[in-house]
């Protein structure tokens, strides 16, 4: 179910892990929302995360993961399965976003007011070949900056450095940096402001050595299938599905109680 136009944006929880409403019409002035500058006049860098089933299962326990999702300015849902939890649990249901699909959205709103981007991870050739593609897809978007992933770790204060005087309104991040999102989570002091966005395929996909899953498999829901055939290991990820729909009656049956 799709929010209407006056959807307001609003922040639920399902099964104690955050998860934000924002309708389409609205990502545009939230986006702009988060880049503005505090009232002290800094711009205070926060990060975005696009939240799946696999990763709210991980967010409830009392890990570094699950305070960096805690931390985060804007959660959105990717998966079908929570959309279906939290309209069980609480009658409301979030917009769920692809996870290209948003990225694209989000590059969109910044090049509309001429904002930045800097590039972090994947290799070489695939980061290059995304940077040529975002410039041609986006030429007021002003990219400030690029570096690969699986760096040396003496390297990571020269990266952070460049990241900070480059300055960007967006910092993405793709496959390639160790620890993926946690790095966010572990350097967000050494970074300056702006948004961080860390999505594991994208530069893979912006590349086009990776197709994203079509609209209509996206809707139903089944792009995980495909993903399980690339890595057969990732059926046994139907265990913790099944695990996610035995809490979300609990947590129903424990509500009514």
């Amino acid at each position: 179910m799709d929010s209407d136009n006056t959807a307001p944006i609003e922040r639920i929880n399902v099964l104690k892990v955050p998860l934000d409403i924002v309708p389409q019409e609205a990502l545009t002035e939230k986006v702009y929302e988060l880049l503005a500058p505090e009232k002290d006049g800094r711009i205070k860098g926060k990060h975005i995360v696009l939240l799946s089933l696999w990763d709210l299962l991980r967010a409830r326990g009392a890990n570094e993961y699950r305070d960096f999702v805690q931390k985060a300015a804007l959660i959105l849902p990717i998966s079908k399965s929570l959309i279906g939890g939290s309209r069980f649990l609480t009658g409301k249901s979030p917009v769920r976003y692809m996870p290209f699909d948003f990225i694209i959205s989000l590059l969109t709103i910044l090049e509309n007011r001429e904002l930045s981007v800097y590039l972090l991870g994947a290799k070489p050739r695939i980061l290059k070949k995304t940077e040529k593609n975002i410039r041609q897809t986006f030429p007021k978007l002003r990219i400030v900056g690029r570096f690969v992933g699986n760096f040396k770790r003496q390297d990571e204060n020269t990266i952070l450095e460049a990241i900070r005087k480059a300055s960007p309104s967006l910092l993405l991040i793709g496959k390639g940096v160790h620890g993926g999102e946690r790095w966010i989570a572990r350097n967000t002091n050494l970074l300056n402001s702006g948004l961080r966005l860390w999505c594991s395929d994208i530069f893979d996909v912006f590349a086009e050595r990776k197709k994203r899953p079509s609209r209509a498999v996206f809707d139903r829901g089944l792009e995980w299938f495909g993903y399980c055939f690339q890595h057969p290991l990732r059926f046994l990820r139907l265990f913790p599905y099944f695990y996610y729909k035995i809490l979300l009656l609990i947590y129903r049956v424990f509500k009514k109680n």
